[in-house]
């Protein structure tokens, strides 16, 4: 009768343990899963702007002094060009441009530069001039959406902009523009309607130098000049 009593203890122990081992590695496998999705969801690497990246963040992106010098002193570079023309030839430009662009207008860009755009090949080089004119982003997103998904027209964002007419454009479209702050953008809606560009000049021209101001002149335009 001890004897029963010791095997049924031994045995009711036993199942204790089958169930808690299950139950250790249900929790181990769902805690492998929670790690898998984490991993999986890694943040979008961040274009910097040429024109408005500090001298931090140039060097996070592998930068020598000497390069960020020139950066500092050259800017604001009015195209990508300019600025292309200041990296080294030796240096490896599809890899530097994943990091940091000036963006393209789309509607002025020889069709060839866009290629300058790290993954953009010929075919995706002339979707992008097929569609002009671009009267806003969403325009861009809507057409080249039709080749790739929202993740990879979220990308090409970053190496490209619409410039907006100043009187018409929506707030949304002028926020869309590189490198404007929220007060900036504020600055631009305040003094519409605009007469000319002298006027925009003379008008944004309080807030920013020279060069910040012939930068902000590329983004945008007015319909009746």
């Amino acid at each position: 009768m001890k004897q029963n009593k010791i095997s049924i203890l031994f045995l009711a122990l036993a199942l204790i343990g089958l169930v808690s081992c299950g139950n250790t590695k249900s929790n181990e496998e769902s805690t492998d899963a929670v790690s898998t999705e984490s991993e999986s969801k890694v943040a979008p690497s961040v274009v910097l702007n040429a024109n408005l990246a500090s001298e931090e963040e140039l060097t996070q992106i592998g930068l020598t002094a000497d390069m960020i010098q020139q950066v500092m002193e050259n800017r604001p570079f009015i195209t990508m060009n300019d600025f292309d023309a200041l990296v080294p030839a030796d240096m490896n430009k599809e890899e530097l441009y994943k990091s940091i662009f000036v963006p393209f207008n789309l509607n002025t860009t020889a069709e060839g530069d866009f290629k300058m755009i790290p993954g953009v090949g010929d075919k995706m080089a002339h979707e992008f001039e097929e569609y002009r004119p671009y009267t806003s982003i969403a325009q861009f997103r809507r057409e080249i959406g039709k080749y790739v998904d929202d993740a990879e027209v979220k990308r090409y964002e970053s190496y490209v902009f619409v410039p907006v007419e100043l009187n018409s454009a929506s707030e949304d479209d002028i926020k869309a523009l590189p490198g404007l702050s929220d007060k900036m953008v504020h600055e631009f809606l305040e003094y519409r309607p605009y007469d000319n560009m002298d006027r925009f000049y003379k008008e944004i021209g309080k807030y920013v130098d020279e060069k910040e101001l012939d930068r902000l002149a590329r983004l945008v335009y007015i319909n009746n000049q």
